[in-house]
C-alpha cells in the first residue's frame, strides 16, 4: 500500500534530525499519519488501515530512544485499530486517524503551557539557571518565570556535537534572558554560581530515570555534588510504558562524523574509533523533581504516571505490527 510523498519526508527529516526536539518528533509524527489519512487514495478501510500501518512502521524506525514518537503513533494507531476492529468504514476510520492526530498535536502544545506554568513557580528571583541541549518544556519554564518578572540568568551548555545549545541560547536571548554560553567542559566551573538546573527529557522510564541528550547525566551528577536542584521538564508522553515490563531503553548510536568531519578522520589511525551515543541515563537520584503537565513529582512517582497513562498499552502489541 503506498505511503504517500510528505510521510516520507518528515521520517527523513525527524532521521537526519532535521527535525529535533522530543516534543517536535512527537508532533511530527501524528502530523504525518494525519497528512496520510487526509491524502490516501484506499478504496476501502482495510486498505487505510494498511497504509497507516505501514507508515507508522516507518516512522517508528526513525529514531529508537525518543519514546515520544513511538508514544504519538501509539495514541493515534491505537484508535484506528480499535475503530477498524469495530467495524468502521473508510470515512469513518480516515476521520479517527484525523482528529485523533489533532488531538495529541493539541494535547501537546497544551501540555508545554501547563509545564512552564507548574516549572515557573519553582524558580525563584534572581536565579541563575544552567541548562542542557534543547528542550521546547525547558526553554518554556524559563519563559514564563521571565515573564512573571523574576530576574534570572541562564548559563547554556554548547551540548556537542550538534550544538543545540545555541538554539537554547538564541531561544532565551530573544525572549530578553540574559544568557552565558559555555562548552560543556565547564559546567562544573560554572555549577558554583548556579542554583537550579533545568533541563528536558526524550524517555522517563518506570524507576524515574531520565533519558536525555549525552551530556545530561554529568550535569546532573555535577548539580548534585553542588547540592543544587536538578529540574526535569517533560510532557507525559515522554515516560516510557515498556521499562514497566523491564524492557531496556535502546541508546542511539550517531553517526561518528558527526563528532569528526569524514575528510579529517580518513587521515586519522586506523585503530581510533569514534562513537557517538546521542543519550545517556540518568539515574532518579541525582533528580529532585520532574515537572509535567499533570504534576510535579519525585522521580519515584513515575511508575504512577506510566500506569495512569499507558497501563492500556501493555495489553497489546504495537498496533502497526499485527
Amino acid at each position: 500500500m503506498p505511503v504517500i510523498k510528505e510521510v516520507l519526508e518528515i521520517a527523513e527529516k525527524i532521521k537526519t534530525m532535521e527535525i529535533r526536539g522530543a516534543g517536535k518528533i512527537a508532533r511530527s509524527a501524528a502530523y504525518a499519519l494525519q497528512l496520510q489519512a487526509e491524502n490516501s487514495k484506499a478504496k476501502s478501510a482495510d486498505e487505510l488501515w494498511e497504509e497507516i500501518k505501514e507508515a507508522a512502521k516507518i516512522l517508528y524506525h526513525t529514531r529508537p530512544t525518543a519514546v515520544s514518537l513511538p508514544n504519538a503513533l501509539r495514541y493515534v494507531t491505537y484508535r484506528a485499530k480499535v475503530a477498524y476492529k469495530s467495524g468502521a468504514d473508510l470515512e469513518e476510520l480516515r476521520f479517527i486517524v484525523i482528529n485523533s492526530a489533532k488531538e495529541f498535536i493539541h494535547n501537546s502544545e497544551n501540555a508545554v503551557k501547563r509545564i512552564a506554568e507548574f516549572g515557573a513557580k519553582r524558580i525563584e528571583d534572581g536565579d541563575v539557571i544552567m541548562t542542557h541541549c534543547h528542550s521546547k518544556a525547558a526553554v518554556g519554564v524559563m519563559k514564563k518565570a521571565w515573564e512573571d518578572g523574576k530576574d534570572i540568568k541562564v548559563i547554556v551548555t554548547e551540548t556537542r556535537p550538534r550544538y543545540q545549545g545555541k538554539i537554547t541560547a538564541k531561544e532565551l536571548a530573544e525572549a530578553g534572558i540574559p544568557v552565558i554560553y559555555v562548552v560543556d567542559g565547564a559546567a562544573r566551573h560554572y555549577m558554583k554560581m548556579t542554583d537550579k538546573v533545568v533541563m528536558g527529557a526524550d524517555s522517563i522510564t518506570a524507576n524515574g530515570a531520565v533519558i536525555n541528550k549525552v551530556g545530561t547525566a554529568l550535569l546532573a551528577l555535577t548539580a548534585k555534588e553542588h547540592r543544587v536542584w536538578v529540574m526535569i521538564a517533560a510532557e507525559t508522553y515522554k515516560f516510557h510504558p515498556e521499562t514497566l515490563l523491564g524492557q531496556l531503553v535502546e541508546i542511539e548510536e550517531r553517526d561518528p562524523y558527526e563528532v569528526v568531519p569524514k575528510e579529517e578522520l580518513e587521515t586519522w589511525p586506523k585503530n581510533i574509533i569514534v562513537k557517538n551515543p546521542a543519550f545517556d541515563v540518568t539515574p532518579p537520584e541525582y533528580i529532585d523533581v520532574i515537572i509535567t503537565e499533570k504534576a510535579v513529582i519525585p522521580p519515584y512517582a513515575a511508575i504512577d504516571i506510566l500506569r495512569e497513562e499507558f497501563g492500556w498499552a501493555l495489553k497489546y502489541t504495537e498496533p502497526w505490527e499485527d
